[in-house]
């Protein structure tokens, strides 16, 4: 029987982990991506480099694969229905069009009488004038915008007149929560109320960029069991099929909010690498080829830490105890806020 080959859209760190995974389980993969300089590369079985509007490119990807998945939400909404209509993507490309809209995210969530951050759609400057019930808040683009990009903080109207962006690409101002921690969910849905959850992750950023994440959340039960279940809800009302993230911000007064839904394996579930028995990426590859579910098991408390920028020189070359696992991304350049490897330290 010749393996199955999975088609892998995006070619960073997450590409570069789902590719090992994958590995792991005797499955071939092959990564399409715009990057010349994809680090995934070094971790496929075979590597295509094209740009999305590439037709002769992308024939020759998804004539290499029999299931197609991908590794960053940002990926034109054409391009993967396109793809859907000759092979199998996962998750469905529909769920993309949403979650890679933040209006239609919030306005999604809402729906199912889940809890977001109070926000409003913003499409000119004068607007902001007359919204003072949304501030302090941050203006956030409607698309792409990932690590912070495309965020503005507004603590009054008078920031807004120094903001030299063009509004008619699409906007929304989210009032900022008096913010205690911040969580997430990863999840791994395999089919109708089929799942495989990973408890609640909690969470540290520093400049809009996760710095590090730690199991087990100190949060209390009320907050756990709600967590996951606002997980398992919107991953159910999407049909979803592979592993998302939900992030969850918690207010002063231990209320529990979405902020916002990562249809994809997450920075925040690096852990699961070392401290479960599966990590997210697996179970990722198993619901999308529709591979045999395993019941999870922890093996270990853990703290991941995001290597950021230089500070990668302080690790390539250091001897780390049997309880620390160092992942390098192997990118090319070293930029300032971009992230070059993590470490996951397992803890009693």
């Amino acid at each position: 029987m010749s393996k199955l080959t999975l088609g892998i859209i995006g070619g960073g760190q997450l590409g570069s982990m789902l590719a090992l995974a994958a590995k792991k389980i005797n499955i071939r993969t092959v990564i399409f991506s715009d990057d010349k300089e994809s680090p995934a590369q070094r971790f496929s079985d075979k590597f295509i480099y094209g740009k999305y509007d590439n037709h002769r490119k992308i024939n020759e990807f998804v004539n290499e694969v029999e299931i197609i998945t991908y590794e960053f939400e940002n990926i034109p909404y054409k391009t993967l229905n396109k793809i859907n209509k000759l092979k199998p993507v996962l998750p469905k490309p529909s769920i993309n069009r949403i979650i890679q809209h933040r209006l239609a995210e919030k306005d999604f969530i809402n729906k199912l009488n889940i809890r977001t951050t109070k926000y409003i759609s913003i499409e000119k400057k004068s607007q902001i004038d007359a919204l003072q019930d949304f501030l302090p808040g941050l203006l956030k683009t409607t698309t792409l915008g990932y690590d912070g990009k495309g965020q503005y903080l507004i603590n009054s109207t008078t920031d807004v007149k120094g903001l030299d962006i063009d509004f008619s690409k699409g906007y929304i101002l989210e009032k900022l929560v008096k913010l205690k921690k911040e969580i997430s969910i990863i999840i791994t849905r395999f089919s109708s109320e089929k799942y495989e959850i990973y408890e609640p992750i909690e969470n540290i950023h520093e400049d809009q960029i996760l710095k590090e994440s730690t199991i087990p959340a100190s949060i209390n039960e009320k907050l756990l069991q709600l967590s996951k279940l606002w997980a398992i809800q919107l991953s159910e009302e999407l049909k979803y099929i592979g592993t998302l993230c939900v992030e969850f911000f918690i207010d002063r007064n231990d209320n529990l909010y979405v902020n916002e839904i990562a249809p994809r394996v997450h920075n925040s579930g690096h852990l699961t690498m070392n401290a479960y028995n599966i990590s997210q990426f697996e179970n990722h590859i198993r619901a999308v080829c529709g591979l045999e579910q395993i019941p999870l098991k922890k093996l270990s408390n853990a703290k991941m830490i995001n290597i950021i920028g230089n500070q990668i020189n302080n690790y390539r070359n250091k001897n780390f105890t049997k309880n620390e696992f160092f992942f390098d991304y192997h990118k090319k350049e070293i930029k300032e806020k971009r992230k070059m490897g993590h470490l996951t330290i397992l803890q009693k």
